[in-house]
């Protein structure tokens, strides 16, 4: 009998039947509700001893009844120096372009970087990822030669961040897309293929030039083979191993999740597409020995991108890499996607992107590379 059948049974029974012999006839509205305090106390204990018979374990809404409780179940709590923020930046000097697929998000031009990093810096942004955008007519070509230009929007970017920001952390992402004249994010074979070897060699040159410059972290996310041995190589030879940070993409997917992005970048490949380096979707196995590959090559934090379909991944690269930082990237769709559903009344954006974030955290990530960080620095300000 349930709790309340036997709460009805035991109070409500008819004060107007027939009663037997010597018993009184009518009933006062204080017995019936002496019998139902009664039931109840009766039911009460009897579900209290069911439960104390059971797993006392079994009771756990006390443990997140607070706010507070509730914060501390939380494995990870989200803090400012986990973000990282992705920022533009044009070869156009004064250049603020809304970028229409990324909402509220700009390509900026060096003169107006420090203007729009100063108030952030300031609410307690701690890091960066830099990507450049050449605009000018003429500057790509099929080797992406422009990518390490000391002239270049990302080395000026790094020198103009280090000396106006010296407590910011530069991470500098590695990949020639922007500047090929195809798209592409390495050197091409005659029949259109990637030539594995000219790009590694000429994506280490680059990520070495960053390092140079002053990037404390250089970011590969170009997927060639054996790219972070090669850079770690040179950044050994090079004499600063020992003070650049060496992050890799190592479980990057192909998807359809990137399209604002390359929007921004000006990085759509002009034919094809990049699904023969980049990972395919199902390709679970693959990103395991991707991330197993990078951290034999000297990978000093992991990355997976993109994050919110991949939170299986996540925790495949916290269990192949338990003693790594690992980085997870809610990329430009995903970020898009928040935006336009919390535009439909699907729901808070707050409350969304705090879920979305939380879920990449409760997976094993430890830095979270998002677009949503202005808007971080304000809602964990309060």
């Amino acid at each position: 009998m349930s709790f309340s059948s036997l709460v009805q049974d035991l109070s409500l029974r008819d004060p107007s039947a027939p009663r037997r012999r010597g018993e009184a006839s009518v009933s006062t509205v204080d017995d019936r509700a002496s019998h139902v305090s009664m039931a109840k106390s009766y039911t009460s204990t009897a579900a209290t001893s069911v439960s104390i018979a059971g797993d006392i374990g079994s009771q756990l809404h006390a443990g997140y009844c607070h706010p507070l409780a509730r914060s501390w179940q939380a494995e990870r709590q989200l803090t400012k120096s986990m973000l990282i923020y992705p920022l533009f930046i044009s070869d156009q000097d004064d250049e603020e372009v809304l970028v229409p697929s990324l909402p509220n998000q700009y390509r900026r031009g060096i003169n107006k970087l420090v203007p729009f990093l100063e108030p952030l810096v300031h609410k307690g942004l701690r890091s960066v990822v830099l990507f450049g955008v050449p605009m000018r007519p003429g500057t790509k070509d099929a080797l992406g030669t422009a990518a390490d230009d000391p002239e270049g929007p990302v080395i000026r970017g790094i020198r103009l961040l280090r000396q106006r920001f010296p407590h910011l952390y530069i991470v500098v992402d590695v990949c020639l897309c922007e500047y090929t004249s195809h798209g592409h994010c390495g050197i091409l074979r005659d029949d259109g293929s990637l030539n594995n070897q000219l790009s590694v060699d000429r994506i280490s040159d680059v990520a070495v030039a960053y390092a140079r410059a002053g990037a404390h972290c250089v970011a590969p996310s170009d997927m060639n083979d054996g790219r972070i041995r090669a850079i770690k190589l040179k950044l050994i030879e090079e004499g600063i191993v020992h003070n650049v940070t060496l992050m890799s993409y190592a479980a990057k997917f192909s998807g359809c999740l990137y399209g604002p992005f390359r929007d921004a970048a000006g990085s759509v490949p002009s034919f094809g597409d990049r699904r023969c380096y980049q990972l395919p979707p199902g390709g679970r196995g693959l990103a395991r020995r991707a991330i197993v590959r990078d951290i034999n090559e000297g990978a000093d934090i992991i990355m997976v991108k993109p994050a919110g379909q991949y939170l299986d991944i996540i925790a495949d690269a916290k269990e192949l890499g338990k003693d790594l930082p690992i980085a997870a990237y809610q990329v430009s769709g995903e970020f898009a996607m928040i935006h336009a559903a919390a535009k439909a009344g699907v729901f808070d954006l707050k409350a969304m992107a705090f879920e979305s974030t939380e879920g990449i955290l409760r997976a094993g990530a430890t830095i979270i590379i998002s677009y949503f960080v202005p808007d971080f620095l304000d809602w964990l300000s309060t």
